[in-house]
Parts: structure tokens; C-alpha cells; sequence
């Protein structure tokens, strides 16, 4: 695929609205399919279309990604077997480096070393960040019941 020479990647900026209304509209057709194997025929400039089987596993990650542009987000793809500096860790997670240097050398993250560097596989950084998500929605969902409880015991009295 060609990209005209004004084309930027998308990973390092937002989408215009022309992105944004083509990755809603691709969102939306995609959506629309109601078989566990929906069928993408993409036709280009002329060529015979080429026909491209999306399985829901794929279907549903293409879904996420579409969603976030569609909203005007930048999105980046990190695959999981992918080794991170300390700082794209810190990026992901929204903390500072030093904060993060503190998680690794407590333990809660495995890293191993490069030379002299911290290099952490981008699959451990993702299981402590939805175990750390996990902790605080149920935190979250505790405070909400403790408020609930208070409230009925000042109505009662």
C-alpha cells in the first residue's frame, strides 16, 4: 500500500476528521456483519478486490482500535513480546519514571537487564496494569457500598 507523501503515521498524532469519520464508518460496517467470520472485500484503485476474512478475535480488536480513532484518540500498538525502556513503561502505566523504578525494584513487575538498562516485556507490564485496574475498581466498588451504608444510616435515624 502507497501512502501520499503528506501521510503521516497515526501513532504519533491525532486523527483529522476525515480519519476519524472513515475509522467510525469502517467501525460501524464491521459491526453490522452477524457471522462469527465476517468478510472484508477491499477493492483498490481498479484492481480485482481481494476478499479478507476477519474472525471475531480479529474483528474485535480492529473494533477497539476504530472506537478510539473514531473518538479522535492517537492510538499505538505495542505487542506484548515487545521489550520497553523504563520510560515508554512509565508512559503506558501514566506514571513517572522514578515511580516505576520503585515497581520494578520492589518486585511488582519483572525486568530484566540490557547492559546496564531496565528493559520490561510489554505482556508483564499489561497483567500488573490490569491487576493494579482490578484492585482499584474493586476499592472503587467498596467505597460505594460503605457510602450507601452511611446514607441509609443517617436517613434512619
Amino acid at each position: 500500500m502507497t501512502l501520499p507523501a503528506n501521510a503521516q503515521e497515526l501513532g504519533g498524532r491525532l486523527p483529522s476528521e476525515q480519519e476519524r469519520a472513515a475509522a467510525n464508518q469502517l467501525r460501524k460496517i464491521i459491526a453490522a456483519q452477524s457471522k462469527a467470520n465476517a468478510t472484508l472485500r477491499v477493492v483498490n484503485d481498479g484492481q480485482a478486490a481481494t476478499e479478507i476474512v476477519l474472525t471475531p478475535g480479529l474483528s474485535g480488536l480492529l473494533m477497539d482500535v476504530l472506537r478510539h480513532i473514531g473518538k479522535g484518540d492517537a492510538v499505538t500498538l505495542v505487542p506484548v513480546t515487545q521489550l520497553l525502556t523504563t520510560q515508554q513503561a512509565a508512559d503506558i502505566l501514566n506514571v513517572s519514571r522514578p515511580y516505576l523504578i520503585s515497581l520494578l525494584d520492589r518486585g511488582d513487575i519483572p525486568y530484566s537487564l540490557t547492559g546496564r538498562h531496565r528493559r520490561i516485556q510489554a505482556d508483564h507490564l499489561f497483567n500488573y496494569k490490569r491487576a493494579r485496574d482490578k484492585g482499584r475498581r474493586e476499592a472503587l466498588d467498596r467505597l460505594g457500598e460503605l457510602d450507601g451504608e452511611l446514607l441509609l444510616q443517617d436517613l434512619n435515624r
